[in-house]
């Protein structure tokens, strides 16, 4: 397989991974489910040149922002399996380990940390939010999932001998 083969496989994997806890998470802990139109309603917005909301919930919804959200999810997850591959090269798809793909997921809470929460009103790292340290810990924990979920993916293209 080639590296866009995989590296497609391994992010669309992962971020399913954590879309499934994102759905558990509802059942078992009362927490509400990611709301990806609203990551669509900020982007749908960048193409009229407002990058910053003081509460993207409260901005003017935009045409297909569900479609948006979602689409845009799922390209991030591609993109940080890229930054996997970009990094330790198909020899880790060959040999998984956990390191790289859980530094990978937890590093990648830096990007709702410092430019989505900011530019949707949430402020640095959720610190405008009700709960702040709750959805700090949230988006932790959601990352490092999505890192099990890289690890998760790599081991299955390993397991059915993809690689």
């Amino acid at each position: 397989m080639n590296y866009l083969l995989i590296t497609l496989f391994i992010g669309i994997g992962a971020t399913a991974v954590m879309d499934l806890w994102g759905f558990a998470r509802k059942p078992l802990l009362g927490i509400a489910r990611p709301n990806y139109a609203l990551v669509g309603r900020w982007i749908g917005h960048m193409a009229h040149g407002r990058f910053r909301h003081t509460s993207i919930a409260a901005s003017a919804p935009v045409h297909g922002e569900h479609i948006i959200g979602w689409t845009a999810h799922y390209l991030i997850g591609i993109a940080f399996a890229a930054l996997l591959i970009g990094i330790c090269g198909l020899a880790w798809v060959r040999h998984p380990t956990i390191g790289p793909p859980l530094a990978i997921g937890i590093g990648s809470v830096a990007a709702p940390f410092l430019l989505m929460q900011p530019g949707m009103g949430a402020g640095i790292a959720a610190s405008r939010t009700p709960r702040p340290a709750s959805a700090r810990l949230q988006s932790l924990i959601t990352h490092t999932v999505f890192g099990l979920g890289i690890y998760a993916t790599g081991q299955a293209i390993h397991l059915i001998h993809l690689m």
